[in-house]
């Protein structure tokens, strides 16, 4: 259909045109330069000064970094480097620490003098957090004297001042002391103790040598304390034993290397172990790259070619047989992957993907060499590993006939989804979510109760296979598991593609009672193991339903806690007879019920999953979901004295 132009443009003139300045800007639109206003957006601005320290080191300047969370929510970072520059800047006028402090892309690591590489956000990263806080301090420590400027949401509020040391100190370093600003962040949000603790213990794996002191007086309740310290001389090599957890290494020590190619530092450390997944992750200056890139590319690169090249010189791999595959030669790998580049390019601002076309060709050079010397100096582990590759070839191969039916299956059914899906009728992704409930009855409810133009219902009967103890073949082999892959549409682990995603919202919908449990864990593992950016991209969901229905006379009301239901109670007691009902299956409610409590955007309540240590997250799936047991069962032990009120 057509549509008329307009050709009025008198209403639309230059005073339209709003320009935002400096630090206005950053304010304005937090989001563009932190991510979010939530939580992690304020974890975000502690990594950025953490980030400037780091740098610091990385230059051999500086040793130790102390963060301190004080009472008051101020964040104190302190370091022992060199100290942020006092003199005047010639271009602005203003010393280099006001500069640093209130002018975006103003700092030391473009010009390559200053940092060969870093991280954080190039050089907005201090300016950024100085705009969004509500007041940040700066201590410079050099030339024997301490400076001192005061800002406050992004503007200075005093001049440098300067304060001389006691005679014969030679204290160096800069310290920073801010507090986020209330009018910009969420209401409400907490600085959460666990998640930073996580990520300085990963700073300090990836810079051997560098002491990470982290303490909150904010978690005075944390046992045993609520200080820890980090610092491993071992660098990456110990960040994989330390991945590799209770798995079995097929071999003692991780293989390392590291080498400066050109101006780009490729440092890798990797060990195979005798479970049936992979997780390898990769850093560019520090910072995490969750969809991979050219790093990781030459890595799979290297580690392909070498494993063949060495399988066919000692005949491991007959000539008859086809050459491994990337993904045989992965199976049961634990891989860290660092890289130090000067000038890093990530595909988006989140900076998730590395895109140096130049690393790739770095990187597999660095790693089929050291890869190949030592299959050479330790022919019993070579042999070892590279027939769980063959193994692994196998196994797949049986996937892939199963892959092969599934396709072969969709193709004489037109294309058909699993007969048990009730889909939704709107076709647009970003509109529809798909329900997994667990057991007939409760789809049945679900079905009746839903919107059906854009929530879609997949019944699993039982209990799905765990994935963390299976291959892909006997995974593919599974009825439900099958079902599940066809519905989402996507495809599984490399093959996964979030183009090809029917639903933007995969909600996980169990009974709150034990097997309930069980079930979502047992999901979750598939989801982590088979289709981690389904997580990585915020489209996994798992809804809460009620625990009880708690009604006087013919008015119910639903309690989603033990605490919520004690309240109602407490408040209805005294107005005639309380029912209480558990509800420990959704086939118990109506599909109405079911609606208002569980299915209704509008009343219900979702919680997003979201993983933020991915490593920490593997260790977890394997230690609760593999073949241990005894690490499992301390595990329980220890933590089932946190349950209270444990509902069986």
């Amino acid at each position: 259909m057509a549509t008329e132009r307009l050709e009025n443009t008198s209403g639309y003139t230059s005073e339209d045109i709003q320009v935002l300045e400096g630090m206005e800007a950053v304010r304005k639109r937090p989001g563009m330069y932190i991510g979010s206003t939530d939580q992690r957006g304020v974890h975000q601005l502690i990594y950025e000064i953490l980030d400037n320290s780091v740098d610091e080191f990385m230059a051999g300047y500086c040793t130790t970094v102390d963060v301190v969370i004080h009472e008051d929510g101020v964040v104190d970072v302190r370091d022992n480097g060199r100290g942020i520059p006092v003199d005047q800047h010639k271009k602005t006028g203003m010393s280099a620490v006001e500069t640093v402090m209130t002018t975006l892309h103003a700092g030391g690591k473009f010009g390559s003098k200053a940092y060969q590489v870093s991280g954080g956000l190039h050089g907005v990263g201090a300016s950024v957090v100085n705009a969004l806080s509500s007041f940040l301090r700066v201590e410079v420590f050099r030339d024997g004297n301490m400076y001192t400027q005061e800002f406050s949401k992004g503007k200075a509020t005093t001049t440098l001042e300067s304060t001389k040391l006691i005679e014969n100190v030679k204290e160096t370093g800069t310290r920073v002391k801010f507090k986020y600003d209330t009018e910009i962040f969420v209401q409400g949000v907490e600085i959460e103790f666990n998640t930073l603790a996580q990520r300085f213990k990963e700073i300090a794996y990836l810079n051997k040598g560098l002491e990470v002191n982290f303490r909150s007086e904010l978690h005075q309740d944390i046992s045993p304390n609520n200080s820890v310290s980090f610092k491993f001389e071992g660098g990456i090599a110990s960040f994989v034993e330390a991945l590799t957890g209770n798995k079995m290494p097929l071999h003692k020590d991780p293989i390392y290397c590291e080498k400066k190619v050109e101006e780009t530092i490729v440092e890798a450390a990797f060990q195979y172990n005798d479970s049936y997944n992979e997780f390898v992750t990769a850093f560019t200056n520090c910072v995490r790259n969750d969809d991979g890139g050219t790093h990781i590319t030459g890595f799979r690169s290297a580690l392909t070619r070498v494993m063949n090249d060495y399988g066919r010189k000692q005949k491991i791999l007959r000539d008859n047989e086809p050459n491994l595959a990337g993904e045989d030669c992965r199976e049961g790998l634990v891989g860290v992957l660092s890289i130090k580049v000067p000038e890093p390019q990530f595909e988006g601002q989140t900076k998730r993907k590395l895109g140096n076309p130049e690393v790739r060709h770095q990187v597999e050079g660095v790693v089929a060499e050291s890869l190949s010397i030592y299959l050479e100096d330790n022919p019993i582990e070579a042999k070892r590993i590279i027939e769980k590759c063959v193994t692994s070839q196998r196994a797949r191969d049986a996937a892939r006939k199963a892959r092969d039916l599934i396709i072969r299956k969709n193709a004489m059914d037109g294309g058909s989804l699993p007969g048990k899906l009730a889909d939704c009728s709107d076709k647009n992704p970003e509109n529809c979510e798909l329900y997994l409930v667990e057991g007939d009855s409760a789809g049945g409810t679900a079905k009746m109760g839903r919107d059906r133009i854009n929530q879609a219902i997949l019944p699993l009967r039982g209990k799905i296979l765990n994935v963390e103890k299976a291959r892909e073949d006997k995974m593919l082999a599974h009825e439900e598991i099958r079902a599940l892959t066809i519905a989402i549409g996507a495809g599984l682990g490399e093959d996964f593609d979030l183009e090809k995603l029917r639903y933007h919202r995969v909600i996980i919908m169990t009974d709150a009672d034990v097997d309930g449990a069980h079930i979502r864990t047992l999901l979750l593992t598939f989801f982590f193991r088979n289709m981690y950016q389904l997580i990585a991209h915020g489209h996994l969901y798992i809804a809460l339903p009620p625990l009880y229905g708690v009604s006087r006379g013919k008015k119910n009301n639903w309690a989603y806690t033990e605490e919520e239901k004690e309240e109602l109670v407490k408040e209805l007691s005294g107005k005639g007879k309380v029912n209480i009902q558990r509800y420990k299956g959704l086939g118990e409610m109506s599909a109405e019920q079911l609606w208002t409590t569980t299915m209704d955007p509008d009343k219900r309540t979702l919680l997003q999953v979201s993983e933020s240590d991915a490593a920490d997250a593997d260790q977890t799936f394997s230690l609760l979901m593999g073949d241990v047991v005894e690490p499992r069962r301390n595990f329980i032990q220890t933590h089932a004295l946190d349950v209270e009120n444990l509902d069986v």
